[in-house]
């Protein structure tokens, strides 16, 4: 049996929730199919028991203050909190506050070069001191999840006035995590009538201009078929990369720009504790940097004061296959939390209550933490954001058009853009 809507929409996560609520909430029949058992994508919230705040295994920050974020997050009711303390540095076995980083003078340069060449290429030309090339390069791989030797100059400046618009240094937490945001765009979705389809693996789209029919395997072994007349992909960058669903006949050119762009890699590992044992010496620490080791950046919740720490590797070094198992990372992680804080490894583990990880590297439905545009890919997202034979859409912060790829509201954005193209094609 065919299940016919209006529109499917591809994935759960926060470009496909925005565009499905959307497109419910102006009348049209939606079909919501999500591989997981839960919604929110890259969103992923635990709560612990006995501890306030959740425990965030994907996204974790609000950026700075853009307006379609806040506007969800206001008009959920969500409550937040602004970031502060102490930003640590750990160099030479010493941890001490930071003094003014040369890196991000370094980096500010970048705005002056015409040129798009990858960020390894532009940093070798400066000539700069060992210690200050190997301190941008940190950051910029470790900020955006990417290969220095591949990610462009020229995303990056783009990033950084897009930044700039949004106040981007100001960093704000979700004091119930962004499970929340994605709980409440369900919500509305399925109060406007949408339908949603939990486990339901796509396999095949085969699509004709006005019409689109997706063969999916649901969670009972069951072949689900879905037909309507627009679909909208929000795959992640790595899953479309991968092939797993076949498009018949494949829209060509998207797919090309697809490749152009890459896949990012992180891991991040979060400890509850019984108690702030970094509290004696830094009270108010809040980021934690390592020049020094695998795991170059932590972080607390401060100012909340919470037993709660969260280490976090991004690009090439997330790959290490120190870290490739899950208890191979905690164990390493621990060690490192203990050099830094000078803490005796075994009091450390005493005092841990749980910890929580996720391998987004090998989760079949991300394949990957977030995307980065590479040199020569800057305007790839501007090609798979547009609407093929009005009626294939491509949404996700692979395709956010206005520098702000692998965030929050990149991808919230690109939902709401998908959304007002599909009822363009309707109106």
């Amino acid at each position: 049996m065919i299940a016919k809507y209006d529109v499917l929409v591809l994935g759960a996560g926060i470009a496909g929730l925005a565009a499905a609520r959307m497109l419910a909430e102006q009348g049209m029949r939606v079909a919501l199919l999500e591989a997981r058992s839960r919604v929110g994508g890259r969103l992923f919230t635990e709560h612990a028991d006995g501890f306030d705040l959740p425990v965030e295994l994907g996204a974790e920050f609000v950026h700075g203050r853009p307006a379609e974020l806040w506007q969800v997050i206001q008009e959920a009711g969500l409550r937040t909190y602004e970031l502060d303390g102490s930003s640590l540095c750990f160099e030479q076995g010493i941890l001490r506050e930071c003094e003014e980083m040369p890196a991000f003078q370094v980096l500010n340069e970048l705005r002056q070069d015409a040129k798009d060449t990858s960020f390894a290429e532009w940093i070798a030309h400066k000539n700069l001191p060992a210690e200050i090339a190997e301190s941008a390069t940190a950051f910029v791989e470790g900020f955006n999840a990417a290969d220095a030797s591949k990610i462009g100059t020229a995303a990056l400046v783009k990033q950084q006035a897009a930044e700039a618009e949004i106040e981007g240094m100001r960093g704000f937490r979700l004091e119930d995590g962004y499970g929340s945001v994605a709980g409440f765009l369900l919500r509305r979705f399925e109060a406007a009538g949408g339908e949603i389809f939990f486990s339901t693996v796509a396999q095949s789209l085969v699509w004709e201009q006005g019409n689109a029919r997706i063969e999916a395997v649901r969670g009972d072994k069951q072949k689900g078929i879905f037909e309507a007349k627009h679909c909208i992909s929000t795959l992640p960058l790595g899953v479309l990369q991968s092939g797993s669903v076949h498009f018949d006949p494949e829209p060509v050119r998207v797919l090309h720009a697809a490749a152009q762009m890459a896949m990012g890699s992180a891991r991040r590992i979060t400890f509850l504790f019984r108690e702030c044992f970094w509290q004696s010496g830094f009270p108010d620490a809040s980021f934690v940097f390592s020049q020094e080791d695998l795991i170059r950046v932590w972080w607390t919740p401060a100012p909340k004061i919470m037993p709660m720490i969260t280490g976090w590797i991004g690009g090439p070094k997330a790959l290490d296959s120190a870290i490739a198992k899950d208890k191979g990372f905690a164990n390493l992680a621990l060690r490192t939390l203990a050099k830094i804080f000078a803490v005796p490894e075994d009091h450390l583990r005493e005092l841990v209550v749980g910890w929580h990880t996720h391998d987004w590297q090998h989760d079949p439905f991300a394949l990957g933490a977030y995307s980065y545009a590479p040199k020569g890919a800057l305007h790839a997202s501007e090609i798979m954001s547009e609407p093929v034979e009005d009626t294939l859409f491509f949404a996700g912060e692979h395709t956010d058009t206005t520098g702000h790829w692998g965030t929050v509201h990149g991808a919230l954005r690109s939902g709401l853009r998908v959304a007002r193209q599909v009822l363009d094609c309707c109106s």
